[in-house]
């Protein structure tokens, strides 16, 4: 609880992905990624409720293990490749609710595949939702200038290279660069009204905030490899 707030933290983890094989199990560093959050979760002494949003028992069972809570099971029609976050989450949110028996005002997002996160980025995401009066806050990381939207390329189907946006072609130096930012899956805030009123993650007034560094939401084994480097070199395990 925080500012006498319900915290309710929802750890979203289907069975099904395209490019690593149950991905919410695939180990880091030993652990799989969906036991990394509950472990994680326990850091957190404002959460009141935190459950694992799956429509699989392995999943499901690993996660209990490791401190989640599982109570329900997300329905087929929630568990597509395409389906949004605010799905997940209002799904969630009104389950919960339901067997719970309360409002929780404030939903926690911690994605599996975002295992390098730290007790303090997500302390300070929710501090940044109840004191400012945001909508939602998003963590997010700034973009390499490598990566900048003015300096990505296409090429059509004959091979002929041109600009991503034709502004890019005024781009000189990175200095020119308005920087752009990444979602790094650390952690979302949002309010119980922006989920229910305003059906989105992404209110009339989200707010950033900017966790500096590299963060990696993994979707690849060579993302695996490189947490794994990251965080051996970094002592954390």
């Amino acid at each position: 609880m925080i500012n006498n707030k319900r915290i309710l933290t929802v750890v979203p983890a289907r069975g099904g992905s395209k490019g690593i094989a149950q991905k919410n199990l695939y180990p880091i560093l030993g652990v799989p990624m969906v036991a990394r959050v509950g472990h994680f979760v326990s850091k957190l002494s404002m959460i009141d409720r935190a459950v694992v949003s799956t429509d699989d028992d392995n999943i499901a069972q690993i996660a209990e293990e490791a401190g989640l809570s599982a109570p329900f099971r997300r329905p087929e029609r929630l568990s597509g490749d395409c389906i949004g976050d605010w799905d997940v989450l209002n799904h969630a949110l009104i389950e919960m609710e339901r067997l719970d028996n309360v409002i929780y005002e404030i939903v926690l997002m911690l994605q599996p595949t975002s295992p390098m996160r730290s007790a303090e980025d997500v302390s300070d995401t929710l501090s940044m939702l109840v004191e400012g009066d945001w909508d939602a806050v998003w963590t997010v990381s700034e973009t390499d200038s490598k990566a900048h939207p003015l300096k990505q390329l296409v090429v059509n189907d004959e091979g002929d290279l041109n600009y991503y946006d034709q502004q890019g072609e005024n781009i000189i130096a990175r200095q020119q660069l308005q920087p752009v930012y990444y979602r790094n899956g650390i952690a979302y805030a949002i309010t119980r009204d922006c989920l229910i009123k305003q059906k989105t993650i992404n209110g009339e007034r989200t707010g950033a905030m900017i966790v500096p560094g590299n963060h990696i939401s993994i979707d690849t084994i060579w993302d695996v490899e490189l947490v794994e480097f990251i965080m051996q070199r970094e002592g954390r395990v």
